[in-house]
């Protein structure tokens, strides 16, 4: 049997009430019933004794120890000698609610299904180092984890992070630049209020990344549509929509969702646009270290030279969402609005996890992991692709990052594909919703991190079953 808190300090809550006149006894009687019966008042919970309840019932002791001997006769409760009386573990069913309909149990969240999108990447090895390191840490807590610490986090951690990326992004920023924040989604929002006024203008990728979107809708903000293609976001159509506009939100390494590369012509045309705009770039590198063909490349933020690019980057991908943490590098205006905005909004980041991290980054032990997942999610990767081979649908093999595009043939419908891939096991997101204004393509937007490659493959290979049978009778 569950184990439930028994000795609560303030029990009012679970006081019944009862009528003013009337037989009180009875009345109290039934409405403890209920309380069990509305599993207000939980198998092995302890009642409140008897004198306690009433003498704040104003009623005899003689009355409610009637009450529970009768509760007791019916099997509600049971009486313990020398603790005080329980509510019951098996409570007899409620005639009365027998045909009433019951809302289903809540059991928690349902298990991942491959092809999910955002799936950690943590293997035992990672999750050991990491468990080493969380016991250190609590035996010995940094001094941040006892009072309030710096509203941009943990100094060892912002120097690491401002080493990492240095050597494998190219961005060379102080420490002090650095902010860590609980993910990309916490970075978006802190940046866009401090330094976007409600009605800015924001250019924003078509299609991108829905939560990034509805945040900025959310603020208040402009949304500016622009058009994505082979070679990522078009500045021209950009500056054709609103030359004035005060922000672009973008993810030039691996754009989301269509998985293309800002090309170089137009990292400098973007760059420039935003010079001349006096305007901020936002730049999301989710992924970036998920590149299977040579190593990550160069951040937009590395070739900026006049301090308008504002660089996001995430351990959710790398590591597991749970985690939650993340950084943004600021360019040196604006470091004081934000630390001000974070100060009122958030205090400070966690330090014990912040502590972990560091540690996890200065002794080598994310390089390896980083390594090892590569990896494995290339072989997802190459198992989705390959079980996804049967279904009449055009699959693109991604170089970088942790999903890809299953795109429909012959305009068949996402919303079915959708329906039948879930049928044979695989999890995807339709490519049509992630459009804002240009012509929706139809697709499905699949995942392969943190399955395995046989998981991945069993999924595929019913989903494109699935998928196909559909095709042939149509």
């Amino acid at each position: 049997m569950q184990k439930h808190q028994t000795n609560f300090p303030d029990w009012s809550a679970l006081i019944p009430v009862l009528p003013a006149g009337g037989p009180r006894r009875d009345a109290l009687q039934a409405e403890l019933r209920r309380l069990i019966e509305t599993r207000v008042l939980l198998p092995g919970q302890k009642l409140p004794p008897s004198r306690e309840l009433a003498q704040r019932l104003k009623l005899a002791r003689g009355a409610v120890v009637a009450a529970y001997e009768q509760l007791a006769a019916d099997g509600f409760v049971e009486a313990r000698l020398g603790a005080g009386t329980y509510v019951a573990a098996q409570v007899p069913e409620n005639a009365d609610q027998k045909t009433a309909p019951q809302a289903p149990a809540k059991t928690g969240p349902t298990p991942p299904v491959p092809g999910k999108l955002g799936s950690g990447t943590v293997d035992d090895k990672t999750l050991r180092d990491l468990r080493g390191l969380f016991r250190e840490a609590l035996m010995r807590p940094p001094p941040g984890f006892l009072h309030y610490g710096d509203p941009f986090g943990e100094l060892p951690l912002r120097r690491e992070i401002a080493d990492y990326l240095r050597a494998t992004r190219g961005i060379r920023a102080e420490v002090d630049q650095v902010m860590i924040t609980s993910g990309t989604q916490s970075a978006l929002s802190l940046i866009a209020r401090a330094l976007l006024p409600t009605e800015s203008r924001i250019w924003v990728e078509d299609p991108c990344y829905p939560q990034a979107r509805n945040l900025f809708r959310s603020l208040g903000l402009t949304i500016i549509p622009v058009p994505v293609d082979q070679d990522g976001l078009d500045p021209a159509a950009g500056i054709a929509a609103a030359p004035e506009a005060e922000a672009v939100y973008i993810t030039p390494s691996h754009q989301y969702p269509l998985g293309t590369t800002l090309s170089m012509p137009r990292r400098l045309a973007l760059l420039d646009w935003a010079h001349r705009a006096g305007a901020w770039i936002i730049e999301d590198d989710y992924d970036s270290e998920f590149r299977f063909t040579g190593p990550p490349l160069a951040a937009l933020h590395g070739i900026d030279r006049a301090g308008r690019v504002i660089y996001l980057g995430t351990f959710s991908k790398a590591l597991a969402p749970g985690l939650r943490l993340g950084y943004a590098v600021l360019p040196a205006a604006v470091v004081e609005t934000v630390y001000r905005l974070r100060d009122l909004t958030d205090r400070y980041p966690n330090p014990l996890i912040e502590t972990v991290l560091a540690r996890f980054l200065a002794e080598g032990h994310y390089a390896a992991h980083l390594r090892r997942a590569r990896k494995r999610c290339k072989m997802a990767r190459d198992a989705l692709v390959e079980g996804l081979a049967a279904a009449p649908l055009d699959v693109s093999i991604p170089e970088q990052g942790l999903h890809l595009i299953a795109s429909a043939r012959n305009d068949a419908s996402d919303t079915e594909l959708q329906r039948l891939a879930q049928e044979g096991g695989l999890a995807s997101r339709r490519l049509s919703e992630l459009f804002i204004q240009a012509p929706a393509r139809q697709g499905l937007v699949i995942g392969y991190s943190g399955f395995v490659a046989d998981e991945v493959s069993t999924a595929a290979l019913g989903a494109a079953r699935a998928i196909a049978a559909w095709r042939k009778r149509q």
